[in-house]
């Protein structure tokens, strides 16, 4: 019979608690699904044919509707013919054109058991979602063994926290800070504890991780006036105030967006640098703290100068349609700079890598305290 050590058990166990974490959280109810219509039921459907007859173009935009047959794959109404509506808003990142052959996402509104309408919601992409995870998680696990099953699993952990706590708690009235700051500390603990094992290298970099995004939540907060940004600078922020929840601070909620975006790059950074002392402590096991602090604080200054490069480009990866818009148009960069959604994405980036900075020589201090266990250590501690 095969016995695990001491650290296997550990991670065994967290393993299944964060499981049934995650099984628990998929059935958790949010409180808004009364919000969907009890008589409104979503099918797949496949497009037979389309009219196009009260479709304007103007330009590259279209407006009216668009009349689309389709025939639902499963449910009650499968195999019978329903017309549903497509409204074009002149929006080329809102419209969707249907087109025969296409498979679709069908919403029916229902009457005493009878189709009273229908909306072509969108196209059906789940399939194609549902195979790149697949693909994804295989190759992860095949990779990486026991690690990429972990990882798996923590990326639904993640999701689900996010999805059924944080936005929930968020409509609900909660701070957006303190909601971002309860919710990062618990998805990085399952984590850094379920990919780095029940360890003193994942104590050093959840302690570091834990740090770098309480100075970007407080920087955050300290240059919020100075940015004089507003709360509706995010895609579809304003929405939310014409649809029930004028209570909310968007103004809070964009700089708990900067905390929440910057906190997976912290978390890699101390990661990076808690791992690379663990292996240093591992060979050279009679190394000091001090001694293991500076190798510390040596990977992270290679890991913060690469790490800060990769938020600048995954933010402006986002408004580079923007960014082309006013050059086409010849703005100065002076005016580029100060544009509200140009100026936010520079607070997310710099306020972000403020966190980075700080997070590898946290963790580099962490991680000297906590792995250094050999001679040297002995001989700083007399």
């Amino acid at each position: 019979m095969r016995r695990f050590s001491l650290g296997a058990r550990k991670d065994l166990l967290l393993l299944a608690v964060v499981a049934a974490l995650c099984v628990g959280l998929w059935f958790l109810p949010t409180g808004f699904e009364e919000r969907l219509p009890a008589d409104a039921l979503q099918v797949k459907a496949t497009v037979t044919a389309v009219d196009n007859a009260y479709v304007r173009q103007y330009g590259l935009v279209r407006e009216g509707e668009q009349r689309v047959s389709v025939v639902p794959l499963a449910g009650p109404y499968a195999g019978q013919t329903i017309v549903a509506d497509n409204i074009l808003l002149g929006k080329l990142e809102m419209d969707k054109v249907f087109a025969p052959g296409e498979t679709a996402l069908v919403v029916l509104s229902l009457r005493d058991g009878k189709i009273v309408s229908a909306v072509a919601q969108d196209h059906w992409r789940l399939g194609l979602q549902g195979l790149l995870l697949g693909l994804f998680a295989l190759v992860l696990i095949a990779y990486a063994g026991m690690t990429g099953v972990k990882a798996v699993l923590s990326f639904v952990f993640t999701a689900l926290l996010l999805w059924k706590v944080l936005v929930p708690l968020t409509l609900g009235g909660v701070d957006p800070m303190l909601t971002v700051l309860g919710v990062t500390a618990a998805l990085m603990a399952g984590v850094v504890f379920l990919v780095g094992g029940v360890n003193r290298r994942a104590v050093a970099a959840y302690l570091g991780s834990l740090g770098g995004v309480a100075v970007t939540c407080l920087l955050s907060l300290a240059t919020a006036p100075g940015f004089a940004l507003p709360g509706a600078v995010k895609p579809f922020a304003e929405t939310l105030l014409y649809t029930g929840f004028a209570h909310l601070d968007l103004g809070r909620m964009f700089l708990a967006t900067i905390c929440l975006g910057a906190s997976g790059a912290i978390m890699d950074v101390a990661m990076d640098v808690a791992a690379s002392q663990a292996e240093v402590a591992a060979h050279h096991p009679e190394i000091g703290r001090m001694a293991l602090c500076r190798s510390g604080f040596r990977v992270g200054r290679v890991v913060v100068g690469t790490m800060a490069t990769t938020l600048l480009l995954a933010y402006c990866g986002g408004s580079l349609a923007l960014l082309m818009v006013v050059m086409a148009q010849g703005v100065p960069l002076i005016n580029v700079a100060t544009m509200p959604h140009v100026a936010a994405e520079i607070a997310n980036t710099l306020v972000g890598s403020f966190g980075l900075v700080t997070a590898a020589p946290l963790t580099a201090a962490a991680g000297g305290m906590l792995l250094a266990r050999g001679t040297g250590a002995a001989r700083e501690k007399r």
